[in-house]
């Protein structure tokens, strides 16, 4: 009990800890521009999705709170529900090299084959230029982007900040709601909520 307690208290430091100030994408403003490369080899260019939704999903593999949301199966419902109403769902792995969650492009696909993960694709942000463009500082994170390139959501996947899956049917889903709010012609509800998870492990 004592050393799962203590467990428990390192996640929530290992979760809350990054005090790093990067820039700020706004809401309700357009997003950010950047041009990255996938994992399949290809260049994708944000200017080149215009009139489409996107999704960024700021991950990395070993991060105890992304494995609560791909193991229970919570993120790979949500990509493979988007994907299949047209959505362009892009993971970003913004881990520098040598640091947790540095992965090539084929252990990527591995990785999400595995997992039965279905983005549209990863991107790789080895400078980390993207993530602190957009203010990334946890795994996960996410932001959405309109079809107009304008950015309506940005924050955690849900409600509750843990690394326990039970938690998952108990929290309100915020990226769900903001794709539904959108898909509905809506005013995105909570279009600025709370990251919760591991710090972006940006080279500096």
């Amino acid at each position: 009990m004592f050393l799962h307690r203590l467990f428990q208290i390192a996640l929530v430091g290992f979760a809350f800890a990054s005090t790093t100030v990067y820039a700020e994408s706004v809401v309700d403003k357009a997003a950010p521009l950047f041009s990255a490369t996938a994992a399949d080899g290809t260049t994708v260019k944000l200017a080149d999705l215009h009139g489409k939704t996107v999704v960024l999903e700021w991950t990395n593999h070993e991060c105890p709170f992304v494995v609560k949301h791909y193991e229970s199966g919570n993120i790979p419902n949500l990509q493979k529900d988007a994907v299949a109403k047209g959505i362009v769902w892009l993971q970003v792995i913004s881990s520098a090299p040598d640091k947790q969650g540095h992965v090539s492009g084929e252990t990527a696909q591995k990785l999400n084959a595995h997992r039965g993960a279905t983005p549209t694709n990863t991107l790789f942000d080895d400078d980390g230029k993207i993530g602190k463009l957009y203010g990334a500082t946890n795994t996960p994170q996410f932001f959405i982007i309109d079809p107009q390139g304008v950015l309506v959501y940005k924050g955690g996947i849900d409600s509750i900040p843990s690394a326990d899956q039970s938690d998952i049917g108990k929290a309100e889903n915020y990226v769900s709601a903001a794709l539904a709010d959108l898909a509905a012609g809506r005013k995105v509800a909570k279009s600025n909520t709370k990251p919760y998870g591991c710090s972006v492990k940006y080279a500096s």
